[in-house]
């Protein structure tokens, strides 16, 4: 391929804004140049055909620009909890810490996606915002408040393991996911102990594990599209499934820079 064809090649590619997990990893990162769990989600978007672009959590200016330049957005985990008074509880001492930044920039994100009508992946804590931002509330514990035996965490088992725990999910007959996978049946790994309890507005579950936790959500209010998984597709490189949610994610994002381009 001449210089000329990789430089198109490359402007054809959808850009994917994905904030940094914490303030603190961001800060982090500016010293050591290392990006951490956040480059999953970099290596996830661009093999699956997109240019992954970092969005700052903390210079809210640089941040609101960026953003309405970027064609979709994945929305990461983070080891924060959104804040339990966005959905009109308490910290009964369930919830880890927030992150005022992040929360910030992902309803930023989410304000211009939906006015837009750009995609947004939203995974584990970026799915459980999607659903607070959508006027749904979170269990703030799974295991505290629900006594589910199934392991959802590492720390969920002893000895605790060095990867993920995994277990089976059941996929919503006709929805985005059942048909990425294939089937109605999927295995998934699993990396939280919060999930989301009542759903916001516009959203449907497409997903449970066996013991009823949410593990996916999709947009209903419009064509948009607007997924959510509680699990971590970016670490599952290689598995079928999590590689043609990815590439679906991107192929959406491509339709929706062409749209935009087409009413230019």
């Amino acid at each position: 391929m001449s210089p000329t064809d990789t430089r198109q090649s490359e402007a054809r590619r959808p850009r994917v804004g994905i904030p940094w997990r914490t303030g603190a990893e961001e800060e982090q990162a500016t010293i050591s140049g290392k990006r951490r769990e956040t480059e999953d989600y970099i290596i996830a978007v661009e093999r699956a055909g997109a240019e992954g672009v970092l969005l700052p959590l903390k210079d809210e200016q640089a941040r609101d620009h960026l953003i309405s330049t970027l064609d979709a957005f994945v929305l990461p985990g983070s080891p924060a909890d959104v804040e339990p008074r966005q959905y009109g509880s308490i910290n009964r001492g369930l919830s880890a810490p927030a992150d005022a930044a992040r929360e910030e920039t992902d309803r930023a994100i989410l304000q211009h996606a939906f006015a837009e009508k750009k995609p947004v992946l939203a995974i584990c804590y970026g799915c459980q915002l999607l659903n607070v931002y959508l006027g749904g509330t979170l269990i703030q514990d799974l295991r505290t408040e629900t006594g589910t035996a199934t392991p959802h965490r590492k720390k969920d088992l002893v000895p605790e393991p060095q990867e993920d725990p995994t277990h089976s999910a059941t996929l919503e007959s006709g929805s985005r996911l059942a048909t990425l996978a294939g089937g109605t049946r999927a295995v998934i790994n699993s990396s939280h102990h919060q999930a989301i309890r009542e759903l916001g507005k516009n959203l449907r579950v497409t997903s449970r594990a066996s013991d009823g936790t949410i593990e996916g959500v999709e947009w209903t209010g419009n064509s948009n599209w607007v997924t959510g998984v509680q699990w971590h597709p970016e670490r599952m490189l290689g598995d079928a499934f999590s590689e043609r949610l990815f590439r679906d994610f991107v192929s959406a994002a491509t339709s929706a820079r062409d749209v935009v381009a087409h009413k230019r």
